[in-house]
Formats: C-alpha cells, sequence, structure tokens
C-alpha cells in the first residue's frame, strides 16, 4: 500500500450490516425464533464491552449490534507497541464488520495483538446471546490481477532500521526512492527491541562525558566480543562511521537519545559507548517512521519483493513485488538495496544450537533476502550462517518462543539480585558480559539458571518488565502459576519454601544467600569478582522469587558477503551489479555474537553509508 493512501485506509471503517430474510410460513404468521431462518442470526441488539490479553496487557473492544448484524467494533483500551500493533487494530476490527465472521486472518507481524481482538469480539458475541462458533465462516477473498510497472533510481527491500536509513540517506542526497515493506508498519526489529544503541565517536558520547573513546578501541572490543570471526573490513569501516551516523540520526532524521539516563555501564566496552533511545525502540520507530511519512520516499506497506530482476549480463535492474490485494509491481531500478533484516524466524536456515534457543524476534525475519539474492542464477555468497546472537536472560512465554527480562535484570543487579543454578548455588558473575553470563548457562541443568530475588528487588524488577512488552498481568499470572506451568516463576515467604518449590536444595540455597551477604559486607566478591558498586545491598529476609533466565536469540550473525561499497558479492568473489545490502542480512561485522546496541549501531550505519556508496556509483 503507498504512503500517501495510508491514512485514508487507517481513517475508514466501512459499517456493513447483514441483512436476513425472514421466511413467513404460509399462514403468514411471525416467525419467533429468526436464527432457524435461511443462515439467520439473532443478537440481543445493544454495545458490549469485551476484552482479552493481548501482548502488553489486556486489550478491550466496544462492539454495537443490531437485530441480525454485527454493526461496529471498536477498539477503546490497549497497552501494545504503537507502529507495530496499529494494522491489527483498525484492519481487523473491518473485517469483522465487513465480512460478519470472526473467523479473520491475523495481521502478520501483529498475531498476538489481532487474536485479542478477535477474542474480545467473541466475549461481546456470547453477551449478545450467540455462540461465536457460528461465525467461524469462511471469508471470501479476491485477488487483484493487477500489474504496474514502475522506475526508480533506487528500490531499498525492508523497511527496518538499516532500510530506513539508507532510503532516508537516498531521499536526502537526491535519488528518487521507493522503499518496500512486507509488514503492515515500518520499523522492524528496532521497533520491538530494548532500544539502545551504541553512539561511539559522536557528538553525543562526548556531551555524555566520554572524550577518549576511539576507532581502534572499538574495533578491538567488537573483536573480543565477537571471537575473532569479525570481518576486519567491516569493522573498520562500523567503527570510522558510527559517530557521524549517530550525530546524522539525531540531527537530521529527529531520533532522540535518553540523555539523562546517561551512557551505560557494561562490561562489553572499554568506553561507555551505548545510549538508549528516548522512549526505546518504539520510540525511535515512531521518530523515523515520521522522517519516512515527511519525505519524498515512496512507500509501499504490506508489499513483498518476489524476486530480483537481471539482465542478460546477470546485473540486477528491480524487482518484483506483490502487494496485499495480489497486485504486481513490476519495479525496474539502478540499484536494489537488500535491508530485508535476519533469518531467526526461519528454521530451514539456522544452525542445530540456534534451533534449540527461544526466539523473541520479530516474525518478519524469515530470511527473504538471502532466499532471493540466491535464486534463480544470482547465486550470492553467504558467510557466519551458524550463528546468531544468543542472550542468557529469556523466559519461555509459549513454546520456543521467549520475552527478554533484560530490562529487569539490570534493575535487579543494581539492588541484591543474583543468578543461581538448578542446585541453589551461585555460579556467575552477574555483572560481567552476556557472553560470559550464556557460556555458564549453556553448561547448567536444562542451559537454565535463575535470577534470585527478595520482595524489594523483585519490586523493581517487575517494574522495569513493562520497558520489555511484558505487563504486570503477566507476571501475576506467571505467580499465581508459581512454577506449575512455564515460564517459571517460584516465590514463597522463606528460601526454605523457595527452594522446595523449584526442587533445589534448601541448605545449599540458604548458604548462597548467606555467602553473598557475607560479600557484601565486606565489599568484596570473593566467588566472581562483582563489583562493589553493584553489592550495595544484602538479599533481606522473605518473600523471595526464582525467575528463570534461559537462553534466548534474535538476531542472527550471518548473511550476504558485500564489499566496502556494500555491493553484494557471488560465490567467485565477484560483485553483482546493481544489488547492495544493509543491516542484519549482511554477515560478519560482529563475528559470532554481538555486544549490547551493536545491531542497531549497525543496521543504521550500513544503511547509511549503503545509500551513499549508491550515490557515488550513479553519478
Amino acid at each position: 500500500m503507498r504512503k500517501k493512501n495510508l491514512k485514508k485506509m487507517l481513517s475508514v471503517m466501512l459499517l456493513v450490516s447483514l441483512v436476513i430474510l425472514s421466511v413467513a410460513g404460509c399462514s403468514g404468521t411471525k416467525n419467533e425464533d429468526s436464527s432457524k431462518d435461511a443462515g439467520g442470526i439473532t443478537y440481543k441488539a445493544g454495545t458490549y464491552t469485551g476484552s482479552a490479553d493481548g501482548k502488553n496487557g489486556a486489550v478491550q473492544v466496544e462492539v454495537t449490534f443490531s437485530e441480525h448484524a454485527i454493526d461496529a467494533v471498536k477498539v477503546v483500551n490497549f497497552k501494545e507497541t504503537e507502529g507495530v500493533s496499529d494494522a491489527s487494530v483498525t484492519k481487523i476490527p473491518k473485517a469483522i464488520v465487513d465480512n460478519q465472521s470472526l473467523k479473520i486472518d491475523a495481521v502478520s507481524g501483529a498475531t498476538v495483538t489481532s487474536d485479542a481482538i478477535l477474542a474480545a469480539v467473541a466475549d461481546c458475541v456470547t453477551q449478545a446471546g450467540v455462540d461465536p462458533l457460528v461465525l467461524n465462516n469462511d471469508v471470501k477473498k479476491v485477488e487483484s490481477t493487477e500489474v504496474e510497472d514502475l522506475t526508480t533510481d533506487v528500490v531499498v527491500i525492508g523497511g527496518g532500521a538499516a532500510g530506513m536509513s539508507a532510503s532516508l540517506r537516498a531521499d536526502e542526497l537526491g535519488l528518487k526512492t521507493i522503499l518496500l515493506e512486507k509488514m503492515t508498519y515500518i520499523g522492524g526489529a528496532i521497533s520491538i527491541s530494548g532500544g539502545n544503541q551504541v553512539v561511539g565517536l559522536s557528538k553525543l558520547q562526548q556531551d555524555a562525558g566520554v572524550t577518549d573513546d576511539s576507532a581502534d578501541s572499538i574495533v578491538t572490543d567488537f573483536l573480543a566480543n565477537g571471537g575473532n570471526k569479525n570481518v576486519a573490513e567491516l569493522l573498520k569501516l562500523f567503527a570510522a562511521n558510527v559517530g557521524q551516523t549517530t550525530d546524522w540520526l539525531n540531527q537530521y532524521v529527529g531520533i532522540k537519545y535518553d540523555m539523562a539516563g546517561g551512557l551505560h555501564k557494561l562490561a562489553e566496552y572499554s568506553h561507555d559507548r551505548e545510549l538508549a533511545y528516548d522512549q526505546g525502540g518504539p520510540g525511535f520507530a515512531k521518530q523515523a517512521r515520521q522522517k519516512v511519512e515527511e519525505s519524498g520516499v515512496e512507500l509501499y506497506l504490506e508489499t513483498r519483493a518476489d524476486k530480483l530482476v537481471t539482465d542478460d549480463s546477470g546485473a540486477v535492474t528491480g524487482v518484483v513485488a506483490k502487494d496485499g490485494t495480489g497486485k504486481t509491481y513490476n519495479i525496474t531500478a539502478k540499484a536494489v538495496i537488500m535491508a530485508t533484516g535476519g533469518y531467526g524466524n526461519n528454521k530451514d536456515l539456522l544452525s542445530d544450537q540456534l534451533k534449540t534457543a527461544l526466539y523473541y524476534g520479530p516474525t518478519s525475519s524469515t530470511g527473504d533476502g538471502i532466499v532471493m539474492a540466491k535464486g534463480e542464477g544470482i547465486d550470492a555468497a553467504t558467510r557466519l550462517m551458524e550463528y546468531g546472537k544468543r542472550y542468557p536472560n529469556g523466559v519461555e512465554v509459549s513454546e520456543g518462543i521467549a520475552k527478554s527480562t533484560i530490562v529487569g535484570n539490570i534493575a535487579a543487579f543494581k539492588k541484591s539480585g543474583i543468578l543461581v543454578n538448578s542446585a541453589g548455588d551461585r555460579v556467575v558473575n552477574e555483572k560481567s558480559s552476556n557472553r560470559s553470563i550464556l557460556e555458564v548457562e549453556l553448561t547448567q541443568q536444562n542451559q537454565m539458571l535463575y535470577l534470585l530475588m527478595d520482595q524489594a528487588t523483585f519490586d523493581v524488577f517487575k517494574t522495569s518488565l513493562g520497558e520489555a512488552g511484558i505487563s504486570q498481568g503477566d507476571i501475576e499470572t506467571w505467580l499465581k502459576n508459581n512454577g506449575s506451568t512455564k515460564p517459571y516463576f517460584f516465590h514463597a515467604e522463606t528460601a526454605e519454601a523457595l527452594a522446595t518449590a523449584a526442587g533445589m536444595d534448601a541448605g545449599a540455597l540458604q548458604n548462597t544467600i548467606n555467602r553473598y551477604n557475607g560479600f557484601v559486607k565486606a565489599r568484596k566478591d570473593e566467588d566472581f569478582g562483582r563489583s562493589a558498586d553493584y553489592m550495595k545491598e544484602s538479599i533481606g529476609s522473605g518473600p523471595y522469587y526464582l525467575v528463570e533466565q534461559k537462553p534466548r536469540f534474535a538476531t542472527t550473525m550471518g548473511g550476504l558477503v558485500v564489499n566496502a561499497d556494500f555491493e553484494v558479492l557471488n560465490t567467485s568473489s565477484q560483485i553483482i551489479s546493481g544489488l547492495y545490502a544493509a543491516g542484519e542480512v549482511v554477515g560478519g561485522v560482529m563475528g559470532d555474537d554481538s555486544p549490547s546496541g551493536a545491531n542497531n549501531a549497525w543496521a543504521l550505519t550500513s544503511g547509511k553509508l549503503s545509500a551513499e556508496a549508491v550515490v557515488d556509483k550513479l553519478k
């Protein structure tokens, strides 16, 4: 869907009534039970309110019924991620009214919100005296056969961080730019991320008090974190340009950073160089979307690129795409920038070690760019496909699916939170790098640790999780289950009772608490060297809490092979003319792992640089 039609789509709500013809008997008497008429349904007319759990809390709807129709559906209250859920909040109600059915397809990328709306409407249907199952009728879908030919300077495939950065920079530099996004929104992974970014060598870093950082220092830190598997050429390019990109984002795009929160102190970095976005990942996405809408970029939402077009020489000359109605676009372009993100949600492309980790990334990360670039004779090269960024702090909210507790952990470790294994023993410095914690976690029973907290620490942990899309309602439900189902949230008044509930040795857990409290008193962690700055509070008396900690991943480290101009190379190391790539679809810059804030920074920096490379090529 084109950008210029977006607002119209969001504002139009057609209210369609289903006209039911009552069949009277020969005597002409009124049929008292019209629901038995030819497919007829009789509601108790009126307006009803229903709710169901969404991704970030309850989704409340208001449904108005006439005697034989659903006349209006309105979502009146929700806490879903802005931008990501917007389309479901408008499209699902409209589809219900248009089709007089609850058998409506979820909006891609907002499945949980879509399902919550449908469940809440079903509740209203029940209140109106009708079994929701009778509205499980099939919805007819008519696919368009229309074909439109488009010509542009550059077409960017994918509207995440890299794609928005590339599109905005190309537009700024005077190129006619088309941005294709298969989802109903632009924002990609960054819109559901914690919202942190490496800002090394930027004015913002200097304003925050760090003036002695260097590109060499960035390279050294990243090599250490990436197992020295990083592609040096790309890493040096990133280090030299991430500061300028950050300042461009701040000054030109209008991205706001949380300067009040300051630079983050992280074990992975020799200098403080990570900042959060104001209002996190959703805040970044909202600001970037606004800039795209104000720019000259032609945005096509719900438009999936199906294949790359090549000429007789093998050069990429465009893209074939199809939108949600089935309409086909044949796009001729002087350059194509692939910014399709990762492949974490495509098990066919994952290594065994990633298949066993919980996934918490976007549903859109299906490796489209890699599949297209290796299809129909293009044969692009890939590297490091076996690696993904794994974190040690996931909770399994459904089978194989995680949510992150990382922001809660940060808050907990500022107080008295510690990590223990299933035996009740403390096994790691909680303030070491995520990579270090993960390495320990992977050696534990069921590859799992527990975050142990007293009441005061749990209170700040619980509050902080709201920033990660975990609602207070979710937490209360998990606590009520008390470890009977995943995710495992245990609580008890005493350490002994807590250990019993979790299947731990009670004596070992109590000894762990006592030993840690001794370290706090002495201001020295003799076991693992946790900094005294993060040992200011002893673990108090009960109640106590244990929260599961499991490996999770969203970001993949592997991808397409590119040169320093972001041109994609084939398996013979030759340039595929006309094809560029940026962001997570590119493999190698991070090595086998990535430090905090780095993936967002790489996506944004490489997106900007890829557009500049295209401009230079087309001069």
